[in-house]
């Protein structure tokens, strides 16, 4: 019987670009391996070596995670749809859809005094029933963390602040970079070059001068993460990467804090509360994170400027409703909203008995070694080339130069490849590497190149893999040939 599968953004690229798939099945499992065997790049994101799903992603049976049900013996019937939910990370019954989450703010509101200068500033908020002059005071008392500055992080605090929330930390040891300025709007043209922190706090301060700005120019590690966020009521969650994102949700469930979440990619994007006290956490969400490269960064795969604008409204909207304790806040439930469609999307969250964080019996009792848990630098990332496998862009030209004969594979997308590219190379996107070795031979120099080395070092592991043996990868991709060869080749 025929279901839809819906396939994200970053799934896209193994089907074809295609967004609904459908396929035959009678069970979500059959359902998944119809949609393997038809477009079989894919499998590799949906199971692991032995067969078994993957656990960083989930597939919804219409609204309900399969997980919960009989998860891949899920029956499914004419009509269903089948939502692939990846990390870009029986139970309880889904909690937040009957009100607000058992929240308290640590400061005491009553404490607190608006001058008449602030209650003009507000004076849209005091008339309405849900804030009033008493929660006016109460987002002066809050103390919200923003872990980022960056995409989300920028209409976070933005709109905090304008909100009158008394204490915005801020988390962030970047600095401004002009790639930064198409969605990062707490930075300005002038802000090239400042650390983010600095220049997030300009910003702020401009947009409400009530506002006490705490900054904390750091990495945020598992040495220094519990220190940190203990002096807080709410952590707001910006981060880009699934070191950080697990960091502050082990960190959020050890102290009781409600963990604010949002993320991007190119047109999609996510938003839940996690908050251990009330329902689940990102680790009954994902359990395990995906290996490393196997999903794209927002630098690899692009996001659209105005779409952290949306979500991270979203996340300073949940923010102020824990502070209000008013309406129902997005614990228990997942967010998903598509740009392109226009269209939002929720499913139920529930809490995995057996989550090694916040379950009734943890086994993570501490903050660990994240690097090592997500498998960054200890091995698990895809094989570097060694030295003779590599060249430089200055080596290149000299290669070009004597007239050597060799084939230069571009092996990024065609509308990077639109943007710039060397002469003379041949445009193989790494999707269809594989699919394409019969172009060549292994008698060729094949010199491997993409926008920084990362793809073309996993293309030439494809290569290598089917025989080949004359192969190099460019060091630093077209980034390097621009700064070290040729300015006229445009940076992005």
């Amino acid at each position: 019987m025929p279901v839809k599968i819906l396939v994200p953004t970053p799934m896209q690229r193994y089907t074809m670009n295609k967004e609904e798939v459908e396929v035959g099945g009678a069970t979500v499992d059959h359902a998944l391996r119809h949609l393997a065997e038809n477009y079989p790049d894919i499998t590799k994101h949906l199971f692991n070596e032995d067969g078994t799903t993957r656990s960083f992603v989930n597939v919804y049976v219409n609204d309900e995670d399969s997980r919960y049900l009989q998860q891949g013996n899920t029956p499914v019937k004419d009509g269903d749809t089948l939502t692939i939910v990846p990390s870009i990370a029986g139970g309880l019954d889904a909690v937040g859809a009957g009100g607000s989450p058992s929240f308290h703010l640590e400061a005491n509101p009553d404490s607190m005094e608006l001058s008449n200068d602030e209650i003009m500033r507000y004076s849209r908020h005091l008339i309405m029933p849900e804030v009033t002059m008493e929660g006016q005071k109460r987002l002066k008392a809050a103390r919200v963390l923003c872990i980022g500055t960056g995409g989300l992080g920028a209409p976070l605090t933005m709109y905090l602040a304008a909100a009158g929330v008394g204490t915005i930390g801020l988390v962030d040891f970047d600095t401004v970079d002009v790639t930064n300025l198409q969605r990062q709007i707490v930075h300005r043209q002038s802000s090239i070059g400042l650390p983010k922190i600095d220049s997030a706090e300009q910003t702020l301060k401009e947009i409400n001068p009530y506002v006490n700005i705490v900054k904390h120019e750091v990495m945020l590690t598992s040495e220094n993460a519990l220190d940190i966020l203990k002096d807080y009521d709410v952590i707001a969650d910006g981060t880009d990467n699934f070191q950080t994102r697990y960091l502050v949700n082990d960190a959020c469930v050890l102290l009781g804090k409600p963990n604010v979440y949002g993320s991007i990619f190119r047109f999609e994007g996510q938003a839940s509360v996690f908050f251990a006290k009330d329902g689940p956490c990102y680790r009954c969400l994902y359990p395990e994170p995906p290996p490393p490269g196997l999903v794209p960064s927002c630098a690899e795969g692009g996001v659209l400027g105005v779409l952290p604008g949306i979500i991270g409204v979203i996340q300073a909207i949940e923010v102020v409703k824990l502070i209000l304790s008013e309406g129902q806040t997005l614990v228990g439930r997942l967010l998903l909203f598509n740009a392109l469609k226009m269209s939002f999307r929720e499913l139920k969250l529930r809490k995995n008995p057996e989550c090694p964080i916040c379950s009734e019996h943890p086994t993570l009792t501490h903050l660990i070694d994240y690097d090592e848990f997500c498998g960054v630098g200890r091995g698990n990332e895809a094989e570097a080339p060694a030295q003779s496998e590599t060249i430089t862009a200055r080596e290149l030209k000299a290669k070009m130069d004597r007239g050597d004969k060799f084939v230069l594979v571009d092996v990024r997308e065609p509308y990077e490849y639109a943007i710039g590219h060397i002469p003379g190379s041949k445009l193989v996107p790494l999707g269809s590497v594989a699919a394409r070795l019969h172009e060549f031979s292994t008698a060729d120099d094949i010199i491997l190149q993409c926008k920084s080395g990362k793809r073309s070092s996993d293309a030439l592991q494809i290569f290598k893999a089917a025989g080949f043996e004359k192969l190099q990868n460019l060091t630093g991709g077209i980034l390097a040939w621009s700064d070290d060869v040729d300015p006229t080749v445009p940076k992005y």
